[in-house]
């Protein structure tokens, strides 16, 4: 093949090359005319001829081939091809009708049929509901006994202890109405509490209560308060005071700020000294509560419905400081009644804006407005709730019969530290647009309660006069209780027609997002929106219960002893007192990080503070254990008393039931 070519592009030449033979031979015979004269005028040289070429194509080889295609391969069937051609289409369109599942009301032509192309919106599914219920109890009895002396003394009944908390309780409950709620996880509970909150509120309102009770030593009660300033008993203050400086010294229960170094040597030349130091006091009862909420917060929020935002803080306090000191004890001036229990209830109320961070301003000439959205729905409604309860029990009522011993002695028979601690945070996904379809419930709720009971007695045998330092007061009790509104200082706005149109258009699930929407002044800027929408109700219910209960009802009795005649320089110290009850709860509400809320319903919003406290100067005596059993008791050993005083032996064998009520402070067995 490739010599046929070469054959070919040969002869190819060969033939133009005779051509220009026999052009050449038709000049010559043209140029046999005349020629021209001498005397004519000469001609110029004719200049070379340089042609300008340029090519796009590219110089190839010669090839004589021919390049074939073929097309596509139809026949005609004329009539016959249009009818198979309705049938096939007519199957296909039943087809799409059945898997879109489109009801027909009547047979008709296929034609007559027709399928939507359009978009639709494609919803997401947005976050869950979050309910948590947070119970903690703590109760211990640490009531001792201790006698250092080889006498004979009486035990004494410390059941009217229990008994007076429980009445201070009853009495407590004029300050904390709300104490009674019970938990619930359910829209109508959480709309019945509402109803209640709010019912209380009118009626304080309508009544002008400012007092309780006239016998009280600090009650208030105000509703809606307008300043972010802190509320302490009953009075507004400037300043918020600081935990710490008002903590009793414990004394010997006092934690160590730094532990000692086990390796090293501890080395002491000094004589042992003549002193007596008793701490029997120095309990510490504390719950502290923490809920910081940030479920589902947005720029803007439309309600369709009621909004209710009711927040509501309830603290009492009861105590009785009533000590009985003798006459012969020479007290140091720390006595109750200049060294006395401080009681302080605080409430803080705070609204504040969200404040993001600064990006740069939109230009005004030419604003930026978002061009499309990303819809997420919650059918139903959607509650975010968290219940909080914590409780505190002690009791250390404590009966000693202490003396001198000649060296140093130290006795803690208090110093007990009860804490319930619980801390909650919620992190939740922020939208640019949040639409409810129903109402909202928005409850923030903290009751306190601190109870006690701190009367004690201090005794002296003989009239003994051992110059002690005695110390039976210097209790603290504190309240303090902070909600905390972000989002919610700005006035509600009513609610515009595109936002009802957006409603619409997510029901209807058009992908197209109204007109208006896009244009509103809070979304300048937004490339896009990111949009919630919960069909139902949204609640955001948080309440807070503290309830603390301290009994330290102290009986001590100084001793004589033989060495304080030898040694009049002996140190005693008794301290009874420095107990701490203290209640602190804070809340954190996130509702909204923008400053806009299109309310389409009614708004209810209300607060309400109560603050109360009473003082008991309760006288009563602590009455000697009665030696005798009681019969059920008795009949609980053994149902045939024996006549005779012989003496028994019980054998227990392998029973460990005793251990179920065993106490659990082990100082119990071991100082009785």
């Amino acid at each position: 093949m490739h010599v046929e070519k070469i054959s070919e592009i040969i002869a190819h030449f060969i033939g133009l090359f005779e051509m220009t033979t026999d052009e050449m031979r038709a000049r010559i015979k043209h140029a046999e005319g005349q020629r021209p004269d001498v005397d004519g005028p000469a001609l110029p040289d004719q200049e070379a001829f340089a042609t300008a070429f340029s090519s796009v194509f590219q110089l190839k080889d010669y090839d004589p081939g021919i390049a074939y295609k073929s097309g596509s391969y139809d026949v005609d069937f004329s009539p016959s091809r249009h009818v198979g051609r309705v049938f096939e289409e007519s199957l296909e369109k039943l087809a799409a009708i059945a898997a879109k599942d489109i009801p027909l009301s009547h047979f008709g032509s296929p034609d007559d049929i027709e399928l939507s192309d359009e978009p639709e919106l494609t919803v997401h599914a947005g976050p869950g509901s979050s309910i948590s219920h947070v119970l903690q109890v703590n109760v211990l009895y640490d009531d001792d006994y201790l006698d250092m002396t080889d006498g004979v003394h009486a035990g004494r009944d410390t059941s009217f202890v229990i008994e007076r908390l429980a009445d201070f309780s009853s009495e407590a409950e004029i300050f904390t109405p709300f104490a009674s709620l019970h938990r619930t996880d359910t829209y109508e509970g959480a709309l019945k509490i509402a109803e209640d909150l709010q019912t209380y509120i009118q009626n304080a309102k309508n009544s002008d209560v400012t007092s309780l009770d006239s016998d009280v030593t600090h009650d208030f009660v105000t509703v809606d308060p307008e300043v972010n300033a802190p509320f302490i008993n009953g009075k507004i203050e400037t300043e918020i005071p600081v935990l710490d400086d008002f903590l009793p010294d414990r004394g010997l229960a006092k934690p160590e700020e730094e532990p000692d170094d086990s390796n090293s040597s501890v080395e002491q030349n000094d004589p042992a000294g003549n002193s007596l130091e008793v701490t029997a006091g120095a309990n510490v009862v504390v719950n502290i509560a923490s809920v910081i909420n940030t479920g589902v917060i947005a720029s803007v929020s439309a309600v369709m419905g009621n909004y209710h935002q009711i927040d509501a803080v309830s603290q009492a306090f009861v105590y009785t400081d009533n000590d009985k000191i003798d006459a012969a004890l020479h007290s140091s001036g720390h006595s109750a009644e200049e060294a006395g229990t401080i009681a302080k209830n605080i409430a803080v109320f705070e609204q504040s804006t969200f404040e993001p961070s600064k990006h740069a301003e939109p230009d005004p000439a030419d604003p930026t407005f978002p061009n499309s959205w990303r819809v997420s729905v919650i059918e139903g409604d959607v509650s975010f709730v968290q219940w909080i309860e914590q409780y505190q029990f002690v009791t250390d009522n404590d009966t000693m019969t202490v003396t001198t011993s000649g060296s140093e002695a130290t006795v803690l028979t208090g110093g007990n530290t009860a804490i319930n601690f619980s801390s909650f945070f919620q992190m939740g996904l922020q939208y640019d647009l949040v639409i409810i379809g129903g109402n909202v419930l928005d409850i923030n709720s903290i009751t306190q309660i601190s109870l006690l009971y701190d009367n004690d007695w201090v005794r002296a045998e003989d009239d003994l006069d051992p110059g002690a330092d005695i110390q039976t007061g210097n209790n603290l009790i504190w309240n303090f209780a902070s909600i905390h509104n972000v989002g919610t200082g700005a006035p509600f706005e009513v609610m515009p027609d595109y936002m009802y149109e957006t409603q619409k258009a997510i029901e209807d699930r058009d992908p197209n997002m109204p007109e208006g929407l896009p244009f509103d002044a809070n979304f300048q800027g937004y490339a896009g929106l990111n949009v919630l929408y919960i069909t139902g109700n949204l609640y955001d219910m948080t309440i807070i219960k503290q309830v603390s209960i301290l009994g330290d009802s102290d009986d001590v009795t100084q001793a004589a002893s033989t060495l304080l005649q030898t040694n009049p320089d002996a140190t005693i110290t008794i301290d009874t007192g420095s107990n701490a009850v203290v209640n602190i709860a804070e809340i954190v509400d996130y509702d909204s990080f923008g400053q806009t809320t299109y309310l389409a319903g009614q708004l209810y919003s209300d607060a309400i503070l109560i603050q109360g406290g009473l003082v008991e100067h309760d006288t009563t005596q602590p009455q000697p254990i009665d030696d005798r059993l009681a019969n059920e008791v008795i009949a609980f050993l053994d149902d045939d008393i024996p006549s005779s005083s012989d003496d028994a032996v019980i054998n227990a064998g392998n029973d460990l039931s005793w251990s179920s009520a065993h106490p659990a402070d082990v100082m119990q067995a071991v100082v009785a």
